[in-house]
């Protein structure tokens, strides 16, 4: 029996792994976990494994115009980023990937000022409660945490998992849509975003 079991976990680790790498899944973790999650620090020196996935399906379609939260609470939308360029980031603080990338969406949101918005929207349930403290814990400076606790703009963006990145035009057309975690600051992610202008 014990042989069996071995041989199970040998067959099944590769899968595991792979999914362990990939986005995370759009169910969202125990209290425990989440808890967990926000208290976890990410070592400044850990580069950030590219597991992304490029998708055009959904190229042409227009950005969702419901409201989310900006922090205090205050509604926001997208639409309100028209005129240039808005790559969106749908992100938790229970996902591993999403906290990985922060920093170079954050990085990629200083660099850009004025020429790509970069709206990083918390799908957390526990809101501006929840992402507030896990913010200011992880210092960042150019990007603002948008939230969105009932998951809505995830379901307009017909987005799976977490995270999900999409780059939409001047006009509010979508471009593409990345699910993983990407190196935002990195030559590859240079190239994909110039395909809005």
């Amino acid at each position: 029996m014990r042989s069996l079991s071995a041989r199970s976990l040998i067959v099944l680790l590769p899968l595991m792994v792979a999914l362990g790498t990939a986005g995370c899944d759009k169910p969202k973790p125990s209290a425990e976990q989440a808890s967990a999650a926000g208290n976890q620090a990410t070592p400044a020196a850990t580069p950030l494994v590219e597991t992304s996935r490029v998708d055009n399906s959904h190229k042409g379609e227009a950005m969702p115009g419901m409201p989310f939260a900006a922090p205090g609470g205050s509604p926001a939308t997208l639409t309100s980023f028209r005129g240039h360029p808005v790559l969106v980031n749908l992100w938790a603080t229970w996902c591993g990937p999403c906290v990985k990338e922060l920093p170079a969406l954050d990085a990629l949101a200083a660099r850009e000022t004025g020429k790509l918005a970069v709206v990083a929207v918390s799908q957390d349930m526990g809101g501006d409660a929840q992402v507030q403290p896990f913010w200011k814990s992880r210092g960042m400076k150019a990007l603002t945490p948008y939230t969105d606790a009932k998951n809505q703009l995830m379901s307009a963006m017909a987005a799976a998992d977490l995270p999900t990145t999409i780059l939409y035009d001047s006009k509010g057309k979508e471009v593409w849509r990345v699910s993983g975690g990407m190196d935002w600051t990195s030559e590859d992610a240079a190239r994909l975003i110039a395909q809005a202008s």
